[in-house]
């Protein structure tokens, strides 16, 4: 599948790298969790639960979801709520991996009456949630869960705005073999030459498959692949043996919470002249390193990282929710995944979970465009089909509940180790 790109005011010198195995085509055919006939009716209110972390080391991610769908919530309402009603929002906390916070939460949500979930973000959290959700038959919609693993939960009742890590690696596959053909055609050169460096575990094991068939597919190759566990403390020796083979670019693919390992390999791949510009991070490891790495360290790194940017408007929704908003990671996703929400259950005449379940995919594609609630609304009261395309851009849930295409912007680190927006790619 082709991949659109788009450049922003800073070229980027070299893409080059890294990571997944896009969904097959023939898997975008919608969920459906269950037949018409056996829909319960619902008691005339969208309650939107929500399940970010609040508390506990992902915190920082929370507030900003939360902002999301609040933000989507006032403009449903403004433009007149659900089933001519307002949706309401039920928030709970989903806390760290590590505790039983999230499990307290959800029991809580299906107590209060919730008809969908907006979260977790976690990934690991939405896989453990899954079976109590589904025998609730309350929809989970997460803006920010990425693993692959989640594409193969079975029933029809989980859906997410941020596209699955095996996007990941088809998009830079894609984006790499364009910038090798480019340079082929200035100066000569053959196809991408591809490193990559991982973490051995399962998610990381899934980018480097997909990166290097997406690769194979566009005549290029991975010229090295080096696995290190969590026990690894020396990277020099990895380094070393990535630089023999000259790669053009060098992929990291690692977890945020192995920040102590991440610096260190960081530091050995610069050392062994692997830094800078051919150096890509991933979406788990694309951080703020500028208190964990020495100025310039970081200068001229690429990186990529699932989403898209909102714009000054949506800013500006947000910060009508909540002015001291800063950080507006995954936010659009939750708004997107509320919007979604409330068209589901008007698309059926019906906020049950398991109308809003059945009804999403349809939301999401097939219908006339459209692209907020209040537009969204007048198309499906007039012709009774839409297809919202929202902040995140298009939006099509395959069977897996996984949207497509997939969007991803491409980030440059400046001297400060901090990394700003330079581009966008599109699966």
């Amino acid at each position: 599948m082709p991949v659109r790109f788009a450049l922003l005011a800073v070229p980027l010198v070299l893409l080059l790298a890294a990571c997944t195995t896009a969904s097959p085509a023939s898997s975008h055919t919608a969920p459906m969790p269950t037949s018409p006939a056996s829909v319960p009716a619902g008691d005339g209110v969208l309650r939107v639960g929500t399940l970010f972390p609040l508390t506990g080391t992902a915190s920082y991610l929370g507030p900003a979801q939360a902002d999301g769908v609040k933000a989507a919530v006032a403009a449903i309402n403004a433009a007149g709520g659900v089933l001519g009603r307002p949706a309401e929002i039920v928030p709970a906390d989903s806390g760290d991996v590590s505790s039983t916070t999230a499990e307290t939460s959800l029991a809580a949500l299906q107590a209060k009456g919730v008809d969908v979930i907006v979260g977790p973000s976690s990934s690991a959290l939405a896989e453990r949630l899954y079976p109590t959700a589904l025998a609730a038959r309350i929809p989970l919609i997460s803006p920010a869960a990425t693993s692959v693993r989640l594409s193969a939960l079975q029933g029809g009742y989980f859906f997410r705005t941020v596209p699955s890590a095996a996007d990941q690696g088809a998009v830079l596959a894609s984006v790499f073999a364009a910038t090798a053909a480019t340079r082929a055609a200035a100066s000569g050169g053959a196809a991408a030459r591809v490193a990559i460096v991982y973490a051995d575990d399962a998610t990381s094991r899934d980018i480097r498959s997909s990166l290097a068939t997406g690769l194979l597919a566009h005549g290029g190759g991975l010229v090295s692949s080096e696995a290190y566990t969590a026990t690894t403390t020396d990277f020099a020796p990895i380094a070393a043996a990535v630089a023999k083979t000259a790669p053009d670019a060098v992929v990291l693919v690692s977890t945020f919470g192995a920040m102590d390992q991440n610096r260190s390999v960081i530091a050995a791949l610069t050392a062994a002249g692997l830094g800078h510009e051919k150096l890509w991070l991933t979406s788990a490891n694309l951080a703020d390193y500028s208190q964990a790495l020495p100025n310039g360290t970081l200068l001229n790194v690429n990186g990529v990282l699932e989403g898209v940017d909102a714009g000054a408007g949506f800013l500006a929704a947000l910060r009508a929710v909540d002015p001291t908003v800063e950080n507006t990671l995954y936010a659009a996703e939750a708004y997107d995944a509320t919007v979604l929400a409330a068209l589901a259950a008007e698309s059926a005449g019906n906020d049950s979970g398991v109308a809003v379940a059945t009804a999403l995919p349809g939301v999401s594609s097939r219908g006339i465009k459209c692209t907020s609630y209040a537009e969204c609304l007048t198309v499906l009261r007039n012709h009774g089909d839409v297809d919202y395309d929202g902040l995140t851009g298009a939006i099509a849930f395959d069977r897996s509940g996984d949207p497509h295409p997939a969007h991803y912007g491409l980030y440059r680190y400046d001297g400060e180790n901090r990394f700003s927006r330079v581009g966008t790619a599109t699966e």
